[in-house]
């Protein structure tokens, strides 16, 4: 790999360690990032965890537990330094991906674990024409009138039968008419 080749965006990558070590790796990457001054490669470090209610005695206790034991996530620019760093971190047995290279993880898995908010960029706005991709509306055009970026929605006016009729839409199901 060369400089050249690296995709200098920061993504996640998913770090397998030994059982147990999942806060230890998170530590000692923290510590060597910050002695090898790499803060611009590296973004978040997460042991994913979970609350988990416990009822014993009838007493109620709350527990946080791994949702991934066995994983890290890092999000990081892959360089040949950051690449070594990462697996050389005691505990680390290898980054999860297709022998040495690290396969990030796609929008969708990361928005499915629901660590980060991904933001999806559309190139339409309130008042746009659009015209609906697929679904029960496909082919029909439509007038964008309202756009909610929490549930990744679009609501589009859709002429049918003379009137309209608001149509709430995935943003991926709506394409703006150039």
């Amino acid at each position: 790999m060369s400089q050249k080749d690296y995709d200098m965006n920061p993504r996640w990558y998913v770090v397998h360690t030994y059982s147990g070590y999942e806060n230890k790796v998170k530590t000692d990457l923290e510590k060597t990032i910050v002695n090898r001054e790499l803060e611009d490669y590296f973004f978040d470090i997460i042991v994913p965890m979970e609350e988990q209610i416990e009822i014993k005695d009838g007493k109620k206790k709350t527990n946080l537990k791994k949702v991934f034991p066995g994983y890290v996530l890092i999000k990081m620019i892959v360089t040949e330094e950051t690449w070594y760093i990462v697996r050389n971190t005691r505990g680390v047995t290898g980054f999860v991906g297709s022998g040495t290279d690290p396969i990030p993880l796609t929008d969708e898995e990361i928005r499915s674990m629901g660590f980060e908010d991904v933001n999806i960029n559309i190139d339409y706005d309130i008042n746009d024409q659009v015209q609906i991709m697929n679904g029960a509306f496909e082919n029909f055009i439509g007038t964008v009138q309202e756009i909610n970026k929490e549930k990744n929605k679009v609501k589009v006016l859709v002429s049918m039968f003379g009137r309209e009729t608001p149509v709430e839409l995935e943003f991926s199901q709506v394409q703006k008419i150039k």
